[in-house]
C-alpha cells in the first residue's frame, strides 16, 4: 500500500507552491505531483506579482517558489495524475499515466486552465514567441498597463470583444474589437463602443506575428496592423479529477468552493484558476494559504516532541 500521506498537492504553479510551502511549514506529510505545464510559465514578464517592482518572468516567479518549498524539504514529482478516487476509510487515492499511486487523507487541487489559442501562421510555436514578444497578450488585467497607448486587437466573439476593447479603452484611445467569426453584438454594447470609439471589424482570416507587430487580415480583404492582440478565446478549466467525484462546477466548468476553498466533495480543495475567481497570481497565493490553513486545522494535531536544546542539556527527544 502506498504511503498515507496528509495532503497531496496536484499542480505546482504558484497557488501549489504556495500551498506546499505553507503545509510543509505547517510539519505535515505532503505530495506534490505536477504535470509540468502550468500557466504561469507562459509569462514573459509580470508586473502584477506583489514584491517584484521591476516584474518578473513566469519561469523565475516558478523557480523562485520552488526554491522557496524546497527551503522546507517539498519536493516535487513529475507526473500528470490522470485518477481520483474516494477511499473510504483513509482519504483518496491518486494515480498518474505511469500507474504511479498515491494515498492522501486530503487533496488540494491546484490544476489550473488551459488558454484557447488563435489560430496563427506559424502554428503554436508562433503563438508563444508573440507571447515572449509582447504583442501576443492572454491578460488585460495582467499586462494592460504595458499596453497603454499601444494599438490594441481584441479578438473574440463579437460580444466579449466589445466588453474586453471597452475595459482596454482604460489603457489606450486606439482599441479596435475583431470578431473571431461571424456574428453581431448586442444593441446595447455596439452603443457603449461606439460612444467610446472602439470599431467592431470584420471576422478574422489570417493572424501573423513577428516580434515587433501583430497583422490581421480579415474576411473582406482589408489588412491592419496592432502593437497588441488580445485573443479572448475562452479556456478548459482542469476540473476533470474533481468532476470524476462528483464536485459541482459553474457553467464555465469552474470550480465551486466555499470560504476555506473546499470544493462541494468533502476534503477536496481547488485552489487558482480552476476555481472560478479572477486569474491572477495574487489571487491564486491567497487561495493556497486559506486552503493550506483549513487542511492543516482539519487534520489531528500534531503536537511537536520536545528535543534536547543548548538551554535545557537535561532534556531529551519525546
Amino acid at each position: 500500500m502506498p504511503h498515507l500521506h496528509d495532503c497531496l498537492v496536484i499542480g505546482a504553479g504558484p497557488a501549489g507552491l504556495v500551498a506546499a510551502t505553507y503545509l510543509a511549514r505547517f510539519r505535515r506529510d505532503i505530495a506534490v505531483v505536477d504535470a509540468g505545464c502550468s500557466r504561469a510559465a507562459r509569462i514573459p514578464k509580470t508586473h502584477n506579482a506583489p514584491g517584484f517592482p521591476l516584474g518578473v518572468s513566469g519561469p523565475r516567479l516558478l523557480q523562485r517558489l520552488q526554491e522557496q518549498a524546497g527551503t522546507y524539504g517539498v519536493g516535487i514529482t513529475r507526473g500528470r495524475i490522470d485518477r481520483l478516487v474516494r477511499e473510504d476509510d483513509a482519504g483518496f487515492r491518486a494515480t498518474d499515466s505511469d500507474n504511479r499511486e498515491w494515498r492522501a487523507r486530503t487533496v488540494i487541487l491546484a490544476t489550473g486552465i488551459v488558454d484557447r489559442l488563435p489560430a496563427m501562421d506559424g502554428g503554436e510555436g508562433a503563438c508563444q514567441a508573440a507571447i515572449d514578444a509582447g504583442v501576443l497578450r492572454l491578460c488585460a488585467v495582467c499586462d494592460g498597463y504595458e499596453a497603454r497607448d499601444e494599438r490594441i486587437g481584441v479578438l473574440a466573439p463579437a460580444d466579449e470583444a466589445l466588453e474586453h476593447a471597452l475595459f482596454l479603452r482604460t489603457f489606450s484611445p486606439r482599441v479596435d474589437a475583431i470578431r473571431s467569426h461571424a456574428g453581431e453584438p448586442r444593441d446595447d454594447l455596439r452603443g457603449k463602443a461606439a460612444a467610446a470609439g472602439v470599431v467592431l471589424l470584420p471576422p478574422l482570416r489570417r493572424l501573423s506575428c513577428d516580434e515587433r507587430a501583430c497583422e490581421v487580415e480579415f474576411e473582406d480583404g482589408s489588412v491592419r496592423a496592432y502593437d497588441t492582440v488580445y485573443p479572448v478565446l475562452g479556456s478548459d478549466n482542469q476540473s476533470q479529477l474533481a468532476l470524476s467525484l462528483g464536485a459541482e462546477v459553474d457553467g464555465e466548468g469552474a470550480l465551486r468552493t466555499d470560504a476555506r476553498q473546499q470544493t462541494t466533495v468533502d476534503g477536496l480543495y481547488a485552489i487558482g484558476d480552476v476555481v472560478s475567481a479572477l486569474n491572477q497570481i495574487a489571487v491564486a497565493v491567497g487561495h493556497a494559504a486559506i486552503a493550506a490553513t483549513a487542511v492543516h486545522n482539519r487534520l489531528p494535531r500534531n503536537p511537536r516532541r520536545a528535543s534536547r536544546s543548548r538551554f535545557d542539556p537535561e532534556s531529551i527527544d519525546a
